[in-house]
């Protein structure tokens, strides 16, 4: 007899993670919290497909980006019967997406659109503490809007999403801004800036000379402390603006003054994106050590015509669920644990039907109930009844269900007695149990 060979147990991709209970239960604190305020804000859901064609990222994110030349998941597709593969990608950002979809369903051709989306995404990058290969966002994108009045909309709604979350301005999270201007005025400061590196090209670092006239404002961007002088002393974007830039700048500035939300100009602002025009804008956090942006943007006007459409003014925001939890957890922001509102104590089997039934009925009333799973003693029940959390043990004993009641047995206060209800009429009295600030 062949001895059977042992199956061994398979595990997630390296970066890819599980959301388990009582983690995933944070994870819909925070969607909820989130969808809140962006309803309030007037904003609908979008949902798009996670494959791509690459071409839709080379065109929008751009060719000489970190996340199309290294990061990105790119695969060519099996071909079919003509011989023909498509060139697909695991989405590594949701904006270009959007703007796709948008296109694609001429969802814009009667009134701008605010949406919002959740999701995955996927970059292929050494994982680490709050940078994953999947990782998950929240954004929105007006789209369709001219103007400073929508920059700062959407500035705004960041700055009451994180407030509502539990985080502090100055204290948690602080907004930095700058404004790329035209492509015009950043052609003129990229010469400049060209001519700037070139002086300095000897304290560059490879990926940094890599850049130099590909992406120069990258460069700027850079964490390599031995380059921040440089970077520092590099032309200013803000220096080459236009009236119509700075005037775009001075208007989004005036409505966040008279809303009371603090930032600070940083000149060194860039994104890490190509479609980025005008106003850009980060939340960040000296919480998380090296990974200190935590929400995201700006405008994008050029973005939408890229891919195909007509000349379209856009602007939107993207955040990091896994940082966002990571800083709230770090600053001592956590949600109440879920806790149903009654456990059913069960001592025998005979009984289901009729406890079934009645179980129904109050969860049709609005009450979160759980049934302990299987027979068990009743200390052991009770036991579990009580570290479950909830208000209320109902207790279908079989003295109890002879009589057509069910026992109610308060949990959490140590004064209260236990009573008995008819199970013919819960609808009548099950908003006793709703927690009172239901």
């Amino acid at each position: 007899m062949t001895e059977q060979k042992k199956v061994q147990p398979l595990q997630a991709v390296k970066g890819m993670n599980d959301i388990l209970p009582p983690e995933s239960a944070r994870w819909e604190w925070l969607e909820g919290k989130m969808r809140s305020v962006l309803q309030r804000y007037g904003y609908q859901n979008v949902r798009t497909p996670i494959v791509e064609p690459t071409a839709l990222f080379v065109r929008g994110i751009g060719e000489v980006t970190d996340i199309v030349e290294k990061e990105m998941y790119a695969f060519e597709d099996r071909a079919d019967k003509h011989g023909q593969a498509e060139h697909l990608a695991l989405r590594p950002e949701m904006t270009a997406g959007v703007v796709r979809a948008m296109i694609e369903h001429s969802f814009l051709r009667d009134s701008g659109r605010r949406l919002y989306y959740f999701g995955p995404m996927f970059r292929r990058e050494k994982p680490q503490k709050g940078r994953y290969r999947q990782f998950h966002q929240m954004g929105v994108e007006a789209l369709g809007f001219n103007g400073p009045d929508v920059d700062a909309e959407v500035i705004l709604l960041g700055s009451r999403l994180l407030r509502e979350l539990g985080l502090k301005d100055g204290e948690h999270v602080r907004l930095e801004l700058n404004c790329l201007g035209a492509p015009e005025e950043r052609r003129a400061h990229r010469e400049a800036l060209v001519a700037h590196l070139e002086v300095h090209k000897a304290l560059l670092d490879e990926d940094s000379q890599r850049r130099m006239y590909s992406n120069p404002l990258r460069v700027l961007d850079t964490k390599n402390p031995a380059l921040q002088d440089m970077a520092n002393a590099a032309p200013k974007l803000l220096d080459f603006l236009g009236e119509a830039s700075l005037a775009h700048f001075n208007g989004v500035r005036a409505i966040l003054d008279a809303a009371g939300i603090a930032y600070t100009i940083n000149p060194r602002l860039v994104r890490g994106l190509d479609y980025y025009n005008l106003t850009v804008f980060e939340w960040v956090t000296d919480k998380l050590g090296s990974q200190g942006t935590v929400c995201g943007g700006g405008r994008y006007d050029g973005l939408i015509e890229q891919l195909g459409g007509k000349p379209t003014p856009a602007v939107g925001f993207g955040m990091g669920m896994e940082r966002m939890l990571l800083l709230l957890e770090e600053v001592g922001v956590a949600p109440a644990a879920p806790v149903p509102d009654v456990y059913a104590v069960v001592p025998s089997a005979q009984g289901l039907p009729q406890v079934m039934v009645a179980l129904e009925a109050l969860r049709a009333a609005g009450l979160s109930v759980v049934l302990h799973p299987g027979q068990s003693s009743m200390k052991s029940q009770f036991k579990k009844a009580d570290a479950s959390g909830a208000a209320y043990a109902l207790v279908f004993g079989e003295d109890e269900l002879a009589r057509g009641e069910v026992a109610i047995k308060p949990l959490r206060d140590a004064g209260a007695s236990q009573i008995s209800r008819s199970l013919a009429l819960v609808s009548e009295w099950a908003a006793e149990l709703l927690p009172r600030n239901a």
